[in-house]
């Protein structure tokens, strides 16, 4: 009975280690020079048009990437160029901020503005300086329009003494006093009962001359000397947009000290300084938080005399101040135009007034015009404008 026993048991074993074995054993195992046959009698069983196409493709995709980083080489060097010429080359920055050379619309005829619908404006020139001529724009009220037509510039100068109260506007960087947002805001205002003169500073649309802050303020303070010897007992108020904000502080400061100063100051859109405006411009984006982005970019612009102190100048303003600002400006951030307010605010001598505009409205940076409020806030605003608010 034991052998019995110790055989059944040794078979029972020897099943169990033959269960146990690796199936991979049992397998028979391929040589390399096995495995390169098979391959390539895979590849050969390929059509030749597909391996064509195979090659064509890899090759297509090569070219691609190395164009790809061609061109990424190629920006990244304009991008590391880019300060050091504006750098070397302070007028390129200059040239950036008047954007003089940009002449929107392109195909217009400065002197005849009845083609933008104006048929209730006259078009003459200025003489501020030697060898400086700036153009200029007069629309009358509309109730004025059936009168105007046939008139001559006797007629329009004269008309500057009548019952209607007068807006200079200094408008922004680049087009001309044609721009469409331009016309667009004369329409509205002579609606509403008042004189536009609008100007092209030195440099700019049909006025002679090379641009520069001086030169510009200059045109302005001429052309308010000459309305004003014109305009009898009338007001004259100031508006500036964007660019023009600069120009009109640096004016309306001059007349202040000079204790000639404006029946009131209209600010749309307007910054703080030219250096603040540059840093938040959205072009300013892709070198703003580099270091160094003071010396390259914005020292160039005070090197070429460009400041446009408008923070300082609000503190020595005495006439009434109306701040109008897009909270959607992309051009020129609302904050600018908040802590503007907040300055002039502080001198607690004069009105002082900040509308701000919804971004929901989409008036951005020069839509203001659109807005239907807009003649009932300077019809409240201008009534009476020496009322503290």
């Amino acid at each position: 009975m034991r052998r019995r026993n110790n055989s059944l048991t040794v078979e029972h074993d020897t099943t169990v280690t033959t269960l146990q074995k690796d199936p991979a054993q049992s397998a028979p195992r391929l040589k390399p020079s096995q495995i390169a046959a098979t391959s390539k009698g895979r590849d050969s069983d390929l059509d030749p048009d597909a391996k064509t196409g195979m090659i064509t493709g890899y090759r297509r995709r090569s070219r691609l990437l190395y164009r790809i980083k061609k061109l990424a080489v190629w920006l990244l060097a304009v991008y590391i160029c880019i300060p050091f010429v504006v750098k070397l080359c302070p007028a390129i920055q200059a040239k950036l901020v008047f954007l003089n050379f940009v002449r929107l619309p392109y195909f217009i005829d400065l002197k005849r503005p009845q083609d933008q619908g104006l048929n209730h404006t006259w078009n003459f020139y200025l003489k501020p300086e030697e060898k400086i001529t700036v153009g200029a724009w007069h629309t009358v009220p509309a109730s004025l329009w059936k009168e105007a037509q046939g008139k001559d510039q006797t007629w329009y100068e004269g008309t500057l003494a009548s019952d209607h109260p007068i807006i200079l506007y200094f408008h922004g960087n680049a087009g001309t006093r044609g721009g469409d947002h331009r016309v667009q805001l004369y329409k509205v205002l002579s609606s509403q009962g008042y004189h536009v003169v609008a100007f092209d500073y030195r440099g700019w649309g049909d006025s002679e001359g090379t641009p520069s802050e001086r030169g510009m303020t200059t045109d302005a303070i001429y052309t308010y000397n000459w309305l004003k010897a014109r305009s009898g007992k009338n007001s004259v108020y100031i508006w500036g947009h964007s660019l023009g904000t600069g120009v009109a502080t640096n004016v309306v400061r001059h007349l202040c000290e000079k204790e000639t100063p404006p029946d009131a100051l209209i600010l749309e859109s307007p910054f703080t300084n030219i250096r603040e405006e540059a840093k938040s411009h959205p072009f300013s984006l892709i070198y703003r938080y580099l270091p160094g982005f003071d010396w390259f970019f914005l020292d160039p612009i005070t090197e070429s005399g460009i400041i446009f102190p408008s923070d300082e100048n609000v503190k020595h303003i005495t006439c009434p101040l109306l701040i109008l600002h897009a909270e959607d400006d992309a051009v020129i951030p609302f904050h600018l135009g908040r802590k503007l307010y907040d300055i002039a605010s502080s001198q607690r001598s004069r009105k002082v007034q900040f509308i701000p505009f919804h971004k929901d409205l989409g008036y951005r940076h020069k839509y203001i015009y659109k807005s239907p409020q807009l003649p009932q806030i300077l019809r409240r605003f201008l009534s009476d404008p020496n009322s503290h608010q």
